[in-house]
């Protein structure tokens, strides 16, 4: 996708699409070096380091956040632990289930992979969306932490390279690695337009939302129906069975992504309204 592929009255301004001009070849770099070391994958190194980051700063902005606001110091420590305890704890339950391999097919009755997408978005997206103090939050926080948060989305760039090693289903893997690549890039022009303060800008950044769910939509329907279970349609050529750690991406970074996609898109709501 290019700027070319958004109308002409919701597309980024050029400058902002000079931050690709960084992220594309450190992106590539990437895909060689797990291309060409897979143990570097492997070992999780990748994606312990850039979900403790994602962690660590979504811990530090929603902090930033809150002092912007004009609650009360104690309102501000009440609101920060009501977000991060629970959201932590739920990190901790995915990365232990996911190296005692809790989530594999199989292992119990119940479809653990496609309950531990969906139990948290079902939980997670009506508290944050009618919360009257996150919306406070979302009022003091630019629009542009939101979206540039989601860089990280090129790591999904991994499911590309295990298609090429033959480890991973082509009817999954090229789409969902594709449109979590696309994400990742066009997060850098999407907040640099949204930086401008422009109805414009604005317009690009819901887009870009619009995107990352409609990649996390097909992500998500290709991965159930072709993972071996009750819902599989379809048989790939490579058996579709995630494992640790690459099995932390579905478990906790797809549901992750998706409230903050949801947050993204009622701070810009907030902000088309107050326009």
């Amino acid at each position: 996708m290019t700027a070319a592929a958004f109308p002409a009255d919701l597309a980024p301004p050029r400058s902002a699409w000079r931050g690709l001009l960084w992220i594309v070849p450190l992106t590539g770099l990437y895909m060689v070096l797990i291309d060409w070391q897979p143990l570097i994958r492997a070992s999780g190194v990748p994606t312990t380091a850039h979900q403790l980051t994602a962690h660590a700063l979504i811990a530090l902005g929603l902090w930033l956040g809150l002092e912007s606001t004009d609650l009360t110091p104690e309102q501000r420590r009440t609101t920060w632990l009501a977000v991060m305890i629970p959201y932590t704890l739920w990190f901790a339950v995915a990365w232990s289930a996911a190296i005692n391999g809790a989530l594999r097919p199989g292992v119990s009755a119940l479809p653990a992979l496609p309950l531990a997408i969906f139990l948290p978005v079902i939980i997670g997206v009506p508290l944050l969306l009618r919360s009257k103090r996150i919306g406070q939050v979302l009022d003091a926080m630019p629009a542009t932490w939101l979206v540039a948060l989601q860089i990280y989305r090129v790591f999904g760039s991994w499911f590309l390279v295990a298609w090429l090693h033959g480890s991973a289903p082509g009817v999954l893997a090229l789409p969902a690695g594709t449109g979590d690549v696309l994400t990742g890039l066009l997060a850098v022009p999407a907040a640099l337009a949204v930086a401008t303060g422009t109805a414009q800008g604005r317009r690009a950044a819901i887009m870009w939302n619009i995107f990352g769910l409609v990649d996390f939509a097909v992500a998500i329907s290709l991965g159930i129906i072709t993972t071996p279970g009750r819902f599989q349609l379809v048989v790939p050529d490579v058996t579709n069975a995630i494992v640790y750690p690459d099995v932390l991406t579905p478990a906790f970074v797809v549901p992750s992504s998706i409230l903050l996609h949801a947050l993204s898109l009622r701070q810009l709501r907030r902000r088309s309204r107050a326009a």
